[in-house]
This record gives structure tokens, C-alpha cells and sequence, in this order.
């Protein structure tokens, strides 16, 4: 998402603008998509395929939010190397390979090539290799600068001139009030210019040898300087797997006739690892940070959907995302008690901005709730439970003027995602407090009973095609009809009820309605599904939320379709969401632009998208599990699994999964025939 779609504005204090500010005059945004972006958070390494720093744009290695160096350019005798190739080896390093004209060349081919190995954690290894029959002496150079500036600033262009160097052991240092940058190389350089940032060897290369120098960038925050949240250690960085004390899940691996699922499943895990961050307050917690380059911070509403996402593969992530959120929950007097805060978020061009906070809120009972399902112990969910009731009595607060919750203020607009998400978490909150003997179970059913009740005439919007929800309603009871894919919320309502899903917010002439419209050309670009029907005023392939395609709501389509039986809807928007992650090497976006797909298109990637996006990696397991439906209730002693029967992708095993944080398997066969191949003892499996 742009830096700029989210403001601090407090959602109960003033109510938002109808109208996205325009943009200041002379800021222009640096574009995200076209860079090798690794990731070990809260540490960046951001780099063209060229591999050379020359410090324009988002190019350097951040941490924290900060720039740590901006420019690394090489140099062998006096030029710089061609640049051949540049790619991603996992989620957290990068390969760039160029070839060096030299004296060696004996003619157009080259002696001497250099490979270089860029790590997020900020280590780069530059490897010198000659191929020629004789000795080589050739000096290498490297230039190096910073400005630590912002992230922030530099997004727009405004980093400002580069710092003076000082030398520093074996390497610079550069000095800023809020910190200082310091690489050192090894082996140390034989000449060092700091008032030019200047590193210099002199290589002796024999016939087919090499010479490799490793450089270490840091960032050391001076006194008083905030902590940034504390990353992974560098052994599980990508590459060696996550050891279990600090792994939320273990490696997971799919088999399928198309062998590209493998691929996504494999990449997207990989993202999601450098994406974990713990919580400074409480380093045992793990959450996933938003995405890169722009949000490499907890966002709650985004890491809670994550974690719901990823509760497959086992439980840990969302007890430490609750725990983590609980801390920092409104607890005092007010009509904010209970809520977790949150920032407004840009909702498109038709309705007013919407408060990621609020969907956080509402989200956390039902996290906690379908954890349960998933075998989140007792212990683990009784000290969650009082941040649980708080958000629940929010809930019955907000919706006590006409049963329905605003957003993002009290006389704020009624939308039909936010109704939806509040009756999700009034039926799972429901027999969360049922199960641990809290009272204000009862009242919450009869609330959302109610709800469903008034939602289907107040919503639904008769016309001859048969009809469509309203996307929003105002205080003075006006809707918006304008169709986009917020409405896939009214059909992803969770587990309850040993395994079942619950009543959703339609009736079933309504649900399958709703199912056209979702597997129509207007909203499925055979890419995925768009946030806007082509057919509404404002749509923009590339507006993140007034046309774009955006993978989390695609993935949350195709689970509610393919449970609620309506799969020749959802195969068509896996496998187009499976045909765009190929195009984008199996890193999906949290966003991109899609035509109504033709032979030989395409889909866009959107300037500004987060890559990779927690919920976009999370969004490609939910997209591969829905293969498979499986329902677990680890409390009534049973886990059922049932797969789509069409086998859109032919047949496949998944290994590695989480049920009761006990490994479970499953294998689903081109018939769409289901099989538990591994599970925990005491289970009741059912198909």
C-alpha cells in the first residue's frame, strides 16, 4: 500500500473527508515494483538488478526504518562491471553477477567476473573470479556513502545530501543525531579515503582463482534513541530452517499434480519468516510485520488476518499476535474501551476512509475463538480472554444505535464488511464465552440473530439482475450500491459449532447471488479478484482500492466460495490468483492491476504495493488450503476435511500442517476424495 494511505487521525474525534487529500505539490512516490527487495525484519536490503548502490531512489540497507547505506558502487581498474544478471535467492538475500573488462580479456570474452551476495541482515560478500591462464592484478574499488535518512522521507524524495565519512578501523562511519552507520570490510583495504568513501584493494588473482571481500553494515542508535523491535537471529535467516524455540510453525511442503503450488507454498513461507518480528515488551510473542518496503511494522488489523490465515499451520503465531495486541488495548473510561487502536485507512473513491483499529477489534475474538478450534490450549487462551470481553464490549456499545456498528465514528457510515466482521465475532465470541463459562454468550447470539435478520432487508438491493449488497449505508439511511469486493466478507463468517461454518449474513437466494456476481467478468479478471466492478463510475486497474486486484481478498474469496459450494466460482479465481503469483515469481503482491484477461496479457505490478505483504504470503496458504477444507475442533475431539470436489489443480498432499501443534497431513486425489494421512491421536476424523 502507498505511504500515504493511512493518517494517525483518532477515528472517535473527528470524522473523515469523503475525498482522499491531494497529493502535495513536487512529492513524487519512488516505485517498489521493479527492485530486488530482501527481507529479514526489521532489516532491508533494497537493490536493482544492476547490484549497484548508486544511492537514488529506495536502493540501500535499512534497518528499522533507517537507511544505513545508500551507495556501494565497484569498481576493478577504474570501471565499473557490466552488470549480467540480478536475482532473488530466498527472502532475505540477493545474487547479482557482472562481468569485469580487464587487461585479461584476450577478446569479447570475459576473464574476470564478479559475483555479489546482498544479505538483509547487512552483510554483502563480493567475490572476484578470474578465468584467465595467468596471473591478474587489477585494484578494486568501492564507494560507499549514507545519509541516514528516513524511509519516509526517502519514499518521496526527500533524503537529503549524503554525510561525511570518518574512518573507522577497518571501514567507515558515518554520524547523524539519531545514530551512526558503520561498515567494515574484511580483509581490511590497503587504502582508505574518507573524505571520498573510498575503499581500495589491490586483488592478486591467480589462473582461476578468486578473492572475496565481505562487508558488514550496521546501524548503532545513539543515546535515547528509540529500539527497533528485535529481528530473527541471523541463523534463521532464509536458507537453514528456523529452529523450533523461535519457528511459529514448521516447514510445511505440498505435492500436486501442478507443480507450481509447491513453488508458491515454498516462496510465500519464505516470506513469511522475514517477515517475523517479536515484540519488544515481550520477545517470546512473534507477529508479522505488514510488508516491505513501506510498513515493516505491526499493523494490527493486517497481522491479525495473517495470523487467522496461518492457523493450518499451527497456533503460536496468533497467541503471540493476541498477546501482543492485548498490551496495547484501550482500557480506560470512554466509548474507545476496549478497542485497539488503529490508523484510518484510504477505503476507495465512493466511501469515506475506514479505521483499521475497529476491523482489528472485531477481529481479535474470532482469532482467538478459531485458535481454540485449531488446539490453542486452555492456558494459553485464559489470559487472553479479558482482552476478548473488552472487544466484545465495544462491540455491544458501538452497535447500540440500530443494531449496526459504524465506522470509523459513532454517527459514522454503516458498511457492509464492518457488519459482517461484527456478527463474525459476536457468534464466534459467543462460544468462546460459552466454553469458559463467561456470561454474555446468549446475548451476543440474540444480537447477531438480530443482526441477520435486519441486515437482509436493509442491505440487500433488489434490482433485475437479481440483486447485490449495499456497499455501504449513511446515517440518513441512504446506501451506496457500487459493487467491489469488500462483500466477500459476508460470506467469510469462520468455524463454529464443531467444525461447521456459521450462518452467514445472507440468505441462501442472496449467498448465491453474491456467488455470480464474485465469479462475474465485472469482478473476476481471470487474475484475481478486482476491489471494483469494472461496470462502477471511478474504477482504476491500478487504484488499491477502486480496481486493483488484491490478493487477500481473492484468497478469503476463494475459502468462503469453495466451503459455502459454489467451486466452479472459486476454481476460477484460484487458479487465476495461481497464474499471477507464476508472473510475479511466486511472490505475490498485496496488490496489482489486471485487465480482463485475454491471451497474452498479463497482470500489472502496482507501484506502490507492498512485496512481499504478510497477508498477501498468507493469502497464497489460504489460497492452496482451500483445496483441502479442513475443519478442526480440537475441544469436541474432532478435525473433518472437506476438499473441493472438482480437484482444480489435480491431486494433491499437503505434509507439515498443525492440528492440537501435533503434525497433520492430508492427501486430496484428482477425484477430490479426501484422506488423512497423519493426524493427532484422540481426533475423530471425519471427511
Amino acid at each position: 500500500m502507498s505511504p500515504t494511505a493511512q493518517t494517525n487521525t483518532p477515528p472517535s474525534r473527528r470524522p473523515p473527508a469523503r475525498t482522499p487529500a491531494p497529493p502535495r505539490p513536487g512529492v513524487v512516490y519512488q516505485p517498489a515494483h521493479a527492485v530486488l527487495i530482501c527481507v529479514a525484519a526489521p532489516a532491508l536490503a533494497i537493490s536493482t538488478e544492476q547490484g549497484q548502490l548508486t544511492g537514488q531512489g529506495l536502493e540501500g540497507f535499512y534497518h528499522g526504518g533507517r537507511r544505513v547505506l545508500s551507495r556501494c558502487q565497484l569498481r576493478l581498474a577504474g570501471e565499473e562491471p557490466v552488470p549480467l544478471q540480478g536475482r532473488m535467492l530466498g527472502a532475505g538475500r540477493a545474487r547479482f553477477i557482472a562481468a569485469a573488462r580487464t587487461t585479461a580479456d584476450t577478446g569479447p570474452d570475459p576473464a574476470v567476473t564478479v559475483e555479489r551476495v546482498r544479505c538483509a541482515d547487512g552483510t554483502e560478500r563480493i567475490t572476484v573470479l578470474s578465468a584467465a591462464e595467468h596471473p591478474v592484478r587489477l585494484p578494486a574499488e568501492l564507494r560507499l556513502g549514507t545519509d541516514l535518512a528516513e524511509l519516509g522521507a526517502i519514499a518521496v524524495g526527500r533524503s537529503g545530501a549524503e554525510l561525511p565519512a570518518a574512518v573507522h578501523g577497518a571501514g567507515l562511519r558515518w554520524s547523524a543525531p539519531t545514530g551512526q552507520a558503520v561498515v567494515t570490510a574484511q580483509p581490511a583495504p590497503d587504502t582508505t579515503w574518507a573524505s571520498a568513501g573510498l575503499l581500495r584493494w589491490e586483488l592478486e588473482l591467480p589462473p582461476g582463482g578468486s578473492r572475496t571481500i565481505t562487508l558488514s553494515i550496521g546501524l548503532r542508535k545513539t543515546a535515547g534513541a528509540v529500539a527497533a523491535p528485535q529481528a530473527r537471529t541471523p541463523a534463521a535467516l532464509p536458507g537453514p530452517p528456523l529452529d523450533a524455540a523461535a519457528a511459529p510453525w514448521p516447514r510445511s511442503q505440498a505435492r500436486c499434480d501442478d507443480a507450481r503450488v509447491d513453488t508458491l507454498l515454498r516462496t510465500s513461507l519464505d516470506d513469511l519468516h522475514a517477515l517475523l518480528l517479536r515484540d519488544p515488551v515481550r520477545p517470546a510473542d512473534v507477529h508479522l510485520a505488514a510488508g516491505v518496503p513501506w510498513r515493516c511494522a505491526l499493523a494490527p488489523a493486517e497481522s491479525l488476518r495473517a495470523a487467522r490465515t496461518l492457523l493450518p499451520l499451527g497456533t503460536r503465531l496468533a497467541a503471540g499476535t493476541l498477546r501482543t495486541l492485548a498490551r496495547s488495548q484501550l482500557t480506560g473510561p470512554g466509548p474507545d474501551h476496549g478497542r485497539i487502536p488503529g490508523t484510518l485507512r484510504n477505503a476507495g473513491p465512493h466511501v469515506p476512509p475506514s479505521c483499521t483499529g475497529i476491523e482489528a477489534t472485531l477481529l481479535f475474538p474470532a482469532v482467538l475463538a478459531e485458535a481454540r478450534r485449531w488446539g490453542l490450549a486452555d492456558s494459553d487462551i485464559e489470559p487472553l480472554l479479558p482482552a476478548a470481553e473488552r472487544c466484545l464490549e465495544w462491540l455491544r456499545g458501538a452497535a447500540k444505535e440500530g443494531g449496526y456498528v459504524p465506522d470509523p465514528v459513532p454517527d459514522g457510515p454503516l458498511r457492509c464488511e464492518t457488519q459482517a466482521q461484527a456478527h463474525r465475532a459476536a457468534l464466534l465470541g459467543s462460544d468462546l464465552l460459552d466454553a469458559f463459562g463467561r456470561p454474555g454468550g446468549e446475548e451476543l447470539r440474540e444480537w447477531a440473530q438480530a443482526l441477520r435478520q435486519r441486515f437482509r432487508e436493509d442491505f440487500w438491493l433488489d434490482d433485475r439482475s437479481g440483486g447485490r449488497p449495499a456497499a455501504l449505508r449513511t446515517a440518513d439511511g441512504s446506501a451506496m450500491a457500487h459493487l467491489s469486493s469488500t462483500a466477500v466478507e459476508l460470506l467469510d463468517t469462520g468455524l463454529t459449532d464443531a467444525g461447521e461454518y456459521a450462518v452467514g449474513l445472507l440468505d441462501k437466494v442472496q449467498t448465491e447471488q453474491l456467488a455470480r456476481l464474485l465469479g462475474g467478468p465485472s469482478l473476476d479478471s481471470g487474475w484475481g479478484l478486482r476491489s471494483l466492478s469494472t461496470k462502477e463510475p471511478g474504477h482504476n486497474p491500478f487504484g488499491h482500492r477502486s480496481g486493483a486486484v488484491r490478493s487477500q481478498e481473492t484468497a478469503t474469496a476463494v475459502a468462503a466460495l469453495a466451503a459455502a459450494g459454489y467451486e466452479k466460482e472459486a476454481a476460477s479465481l484460484l487458479r487465476g490468483a495461481l497464474d499471477a503469483a507464476e508472473v510475479f515469481g511466486y511472490r505475490l503482491p498485496e496488490m496489482y492491476a489486471a485487465e480482463q484477461r485475454t491471451a497474452g496479457s498479463a497482470p500489472l505490478p502496482h507501484p506502490a504495493a507492498c512485496r512481499p505483504a504478510a497477508v498477501a504470503a498468507a493469502a497464497a496458504v489460504q489460497l492452496l488450503l482451500a483445496l483441502a477444507g479442513i475443519r478442526p475442533d480440537v475441544p469436541a475431539g474432532t478435525v473433518a476435511v472437506r476438499p473441493m470436489s472438482t480437484a482444480p489443480l489435480g491431486a494433491v498432499q499437503f505434509t507439515g500442517l498443525r492440528v492440537a501443534e501435533e503434525p497433520f497431513s492430508v492427501r486430496i486425489s484428482r477425484l477430490g476424495m479426501g484422506m488423512v494421512e497423519e493426524a493427532p491421536e484422540g481426533l475423530q476424523l471425519g471427511i
